[in-house]
């Protein structure tokens, strides 16, 4: 299992990066998962 964790400020594409890393382990037939998490705002 490897995990890879992305931080990024608003606007920096930290979300988008998360979603296109995990469809890339779904295409080469891996699990993935992407949580977005947004702090106190």
């Amino acid at each position: 299992m490897k995990e890879v964790r992305l931080h990024g400020r608003g606007g920096q594409g930290a979300v988008t990066s998360a979603e296109l890393v995990a469809i890339a382990g779904i295409d080469e037939g891996k699990y993935a998962q992407a949580f977005p998490s947004f702090g106190p705002e």
